[in-house]
């Protein structure tokens, strides 16, 4: 079994709405425009491909995007700078194989050079207590809850300390940027012309 991480092209993205909506109440569906939103706008949007099929895909973006989600706008509210785990899915032939793991170890590597903070939230209605476990045994904390709308589910809110990134910050991002290394590279992806560049965690918005 041959498994790859990497980033979400193109011509993966029928695949991926079809994953996405066949992932049951756990995950918010998805249409063609929002699943091409994510694919403009993410700063992590990587699939999982084994022997040539996607089998899993996560989403995360960064602080400071024009994101209307509820629980991204409360982290917004909370936090001036981290990594938004927005939704992670795996296909039901490839769940509890560990394709979770290789996911949040992957976000965080990508997580820990750029931000202080990892975040996300679980679903408390249905409540899943595998999810709920998952995410305490990988370092998460509850820093909040709230409820998705006036009859949406009640969630948790769930954030990681990076302790890695004080480092990375004073050796590298406050003195010239990270390596020219292709593992820290940004995502390359369509960009508007009004997007600018991301500033320094901890930094004011202009």
């Amino acid at each position: 079994m041959a498994l790859a991480i990497r980033d979400v092209r193109e011509h993966d993205l029928d695949a991926v709405l079809a994953l996405n909506n066949t992932a049951g109440r756990s995950i918010l569906a998805l249409d063609a425009a929002q699943l091409r939103y994510f694919y403009e706008h993410a700063d992590y949007f990587r699939v999982a491909e084994i022997d040539g099929h996607i089998a899993g895909f996560l989403v995360a973006l960064r602080d400071g995007a024009d994101y209307g989600s509820a629980n991204y706008r409360w982290f917004s509210a909370h936090y001036p700078a981290f990594v938004y785990i927005d939704r992670i899915v795996i296909a039901n032939a490839y769940r509890r194989h560990g394709l979770g793991r290789v996911f949040y170890c992957d976000v965080t590597s990508f997580a820990e050079v750029r931000v202080p903070l990892l975040t996300c939230e679980v679903f408390l209605e249905p409540r899943d207590d595998v999810v709920v476990l998952f995410h305490g045994t990988y370092g998460f904390q509850e820093v909040g809850q709230q409820r998705m709308a006036a009859d949406g589910p009640q969630v948790s809110l769930l954030a990681k300390d990076l302790p890695s990134y004080a480092y990375v910050r004073e050796t590298y991002l406050e003195r010239g940027g990270l390596p020219a290394e292709p593992w820290l590279a940004e995502r390359e992806r369509p960009r508007s012309p009004d997007t600018h560049p991301r500033r320094l965690a901890g930094e004011r918005r202009p």
